[in-house]
């Protein structure tokens, strides 16, 4: 009935009617939780749910429930006379807003009028809180541009699915989507390939046309406004050391032969041009983070970090130097050290750094980084046992861009795994495994969504659902089992119907 699974559901007799009578009473903070609710309930609805202090929908924050409810937490009462929303504090009031709406007739979600339905609940209580603070989805926005009302819209699709956090993975090799005051380049040239691979990394299969797009600060802003009335949050991502040659096309002095000029990457995988370790290039990773900062107010800032080749540094003078001078055993660490550089102005200016970990060892890495083990889960336990807070993505479990089966007409994907329905829900953020000191290390989980085979809003719809459910699903209430899951999604199937997004792999 309700979808991700609660805590505790107690049914009850009866059913309350939404009508044009109905009336919401919202003191105080809870404001913007009965904004929220007019606003999702009015296109299909068109019920008004004016302010009265005798309304009979009530919204309440009350601190005294924190340790009941947590920060995201909330209890939800349905009487035939009255609808009770109680939460500790707003976020919670959002979470149980995106409930409360799955109650009703599944055309509720629908974005235009629908006459003749009567919007009813049925009488119950839940009480309901996550397990986990981060609940996301990384988008890549990078190597495909996406339009950002799609990024409005699937602000709107993590809310209703109880997840709280929007990656948006901004830069890479084949493009950089956000504009740098202090570096008009980077979009300017950054933002555009000559063409795009058609096939995975190592193809001679192009399609020769150019493929672009940056967004606006304004626009970045709206989606950070909307993402919080919501109760989510973007995290914003710049790659470096590596993952830069969009930002090397642009600004060739960055890297390691500052006279070398190369132009946004047109294909996939790894490539081996990296910025270099030199005052130039670390000052400009401060400053375009001090711009990133002032448009996203997230605590977490994401660096990116992985999949750095280092051959550059090995060959390039000025690289060994700064090696040698520092004291490392070989410019191969200079990676830990670039990122630990860096990660000290976010930490300066009270942001967290976040990376990719894709080893055991993170030679340099400061403890105060967030870090996201994605090769392998127990990447992660090592991690926590250096000090670092884990947010799991490991891609057997969490990259939906990986194929959902090893079908003849499975569309392309990642090579090396199915990640299908089952692969998502078998992800256990915080294995059981592992020392408790280190579990409760586990910030949560993340699906992620790298967009090489993706060129479109609706591919991306297609590659997401419903296996995002499945991440929603362990990230907010790990404790339901396989069949529990498949129950929940078959009552959650036609909300996804009415939503237009694919209920079925």
């Amino acid at each position: 009935m309700i979808f991700p699974t609660p805590r505790r559901i107690v049914p009850a007799p009866g059913r309350f009617t939404f009508d044009h009578a109905t009336a919401v009473h919202a003191p105080g903070p809870a404001a913007a939780a009965a904004d929220l609710l007019r606003i999702l309930l009015r296109p299909a609805t068109g019920l008004p749910l004016p302010s009265s202090p005798d309304g009979a929908v009530l919204l309440a924050v009350d601190p005294a429930l924190t340790a009941e409810l947590g920060p995201e937490g909330y209890r939800l009462s349905v009487a035939p006379e009255a609808v009770r929303l109680h939460a500790a504090a707003t976020a919670g009031l959002l979470h149980g807003i995106q409930r409360l709406r799955q109650l009703l007739p599944a055309e509720a979600l629908l974005d235009r009028p629908v006459p003749d339905v009567r919007w009813e609940l049925p009488c119950l209580t839940v009480t309901d809180r996550p397990r986990y603070p981060w609940r996301g989805l990384m988008l890549d926005v990078a190597r495909h541009f996406l339009p950002v009302s799609y990024l409005h819209r699937t602000v709107d699709l993590l809310a209703l699915h109880g997840l709280n956090v929007l990656h948006l993975h901004l830069t890479d090799d084949q493009g950089w989507r956000m504009p740098v005051y202090a570096y008009p380049r980077l979009t300017a040239v950054g933002s555009v390939r000559a063409r795009t691979m058609t096939g995975r990394a190592g193809s001679d299969s192009f399609d020769d046309r150019p493929h672009g797009g940056a967004y606006t600060k304004a626009e970045l802003r709206g989606l950070v406004r909307h993402a919080a009335e919501r109760g989510v949050t973007v995290v914003p991502e710049i790659e470096m050391p590596g993952h830069a040659r969009a930002a090397l096309a642009a600004h060739p002095r960055l890297g390691n032969h500052p006279e070398r000029r190369l132009d946004v990457w047109t294909e996939w995988g790894v490539c081996e041009n990296v910025l270099g370790v030199h005052e130039e290039a670390l000052a400009f990773c401060t400053d375009v983070l001090d711009e990133v900062m002032d448009v996203f107010p997230s605590p977490y800032v994401h660096l990116g970090g992985d999949e750095c080749p280092t051959a550059e540094w090995e060959a390039a003078p000025s690289a060994r130097r700064r090696a040698a001078e520092l004291g490392l055993a070989s410019p191969k660490e200079l990676h830990g050290w670039f990122l630990g550089r860096v990660g000290a102005h976010l930490l300066e200016h009270g942001r967290r750094p976040v990376c990719w970990a894709e080893d055991s060892s993170s030679p340099g890495l400061p403890p105060e980084f967030t870090v996201m083990p994605w090769r392998d889960a127990d990447h992660g336990l090592d991690a926590a046992r250096r000090g670092h807070d884990i947010v799991m993505a490991p891609y057997r479990a969490t990259y939906l861009d990986y194929p959902t089966s090893d079908r003849p007409g499975e569309p392309l994907g990642q090579d090396g795994a199915v990640v299908d329905l089952r692969a998502v829900h078998g992800l256990d953020p915080a294995p059981a495994h592992w020392p408790e000191e280190a579990r409760a290390r586990v910030l949560g989980a993340q699906a992620q969504l790298w967009t090489e085979f993706v060129p479109d809003p609706a591919e991306a719809d297609r590659r997401l659902y419903p296996r995002l459910c499945a991440l929603a699903e362990r990230a907010w209430n790990p404790d339901t089992d396989w069949p529990a899951f498949e129950r929940a999604l078959t009552g959650h199937r036609p909300r996804l119907a009415a939503l237009g997004l694919p209920a079925d792999l």
